[in-house]
């Protein structure tokens, strides 16, 4: 079994304090994708690099405290990509692939266009240029007999039943109709599924991975499902269960968990 976990830490040193490394410990990952570390390499300490047995590869942003992702192996990748190679994205730590034999696991956060609309038009560029880049790892996947997962924060609810409230959020970012039709594109042109529906085709309330920090919608359970682990089919094939951990909080998104009968 292969056992990969994906969560935004929304910080790792908060995580930390709020017990996550402890958590982790116990749950036998043999790969960890973490994003939003907001951290640099100096304000990591030594059980932060190397978590529960697993040696951690980091993609650090530019600006301090921002954004970051990092990927924890048990097994040793024979490489590690930073970057998708636009430097407007690669400066604020977006994207760390690992590379193993026949296997690419891919630690992604997409940016969040909520703020501003600035960033949001920043959210519709990287859509634009990521997608060629999925169509390549696609064809990684065909030329190569490799098989790839891309496990992250996406930040887009891909269908009604992905959040909550879908009536009220149509014209918000993360629910907007061109950024659901992009997630739909990936998995309809391209071929990529989403591992957490392949196997929960109907679930609603337990998907969701992300619960705003404003008012009682932890408490409520007014969420959305942002954050998923996107396969190639034959890899997919071979999930074997899947799971959102929501009986300790580390974060405000929740660790999505999935097993995989592989190899």
């Amino acid at each position: 079994m292969l056992r990969i976990i994906t969560l935004n830490l929304n910080g790792i040193r908060s995580a930390v304090r709020k017990g996550w490394l402890d958590w982790l410990a116990a749950q036998n990952a043999d790969i960890v994708c973490v994003q939003e570390i907001r951290a640099h390499p100096a304000d990591l300490t030594d059980e932060m690099r190397n978590i529960a047995g697993l040696t951690g590869y980091f993609h650090f942003a530019e600006k301090k405290g921002y954004s970051g992702v990092a990927l924890y192996a048990k097994n040793v990748p024979e490489r590690v990509i930073e970057g998708i190679g636009i430097s407007e994205f690669d400066a604020e730590g977006r994207f760390l692939r690992a590379d193993w034999p026949g296997l690419s696991v891919i630690s992604l956060y997409l940016p969040s266009g909520s703020s501003s609309p600035e960033r949001q038009a920043a959210k519709f560029r990287f859509m634009e240029v990521f997608y060629p880049h999925m169509a390549a790892l696609r064809g990684e996947v065909t030329d190569s007999a490799r098989e790839i997962v891309l496990c992250g924060d996406w930040n887009i609810a891909p269908t009604e039943k992905d959040l909550k409230n879908w009536k009220a959020n149509q014209k918000n970012s993360g629910f907007l109709p061109e950024e659901r039709a992009w997630i739909g594109r990936l998995k309809e042109e391209q071929g990529w599924i989403d591992t957490y529906r392949h196997l929960h085709p109907d679930t609603e309330a337990d998907a969701y991975t992300w619960w705003s920090n404003r008012g009682q919608a932890w408490a409520n359970n007014v969420g959305w499902r942002i954050d998923y682990q996107i396969a190639s089919p034959g890899l997919a094939a071979h999930s074997s269960a899947a799971r959102v951990f929501k009986d300790a909080r580390f974060s405000d998104h929740a660790p999505l968990i999935v097993d995989y009968a592989w190899p």
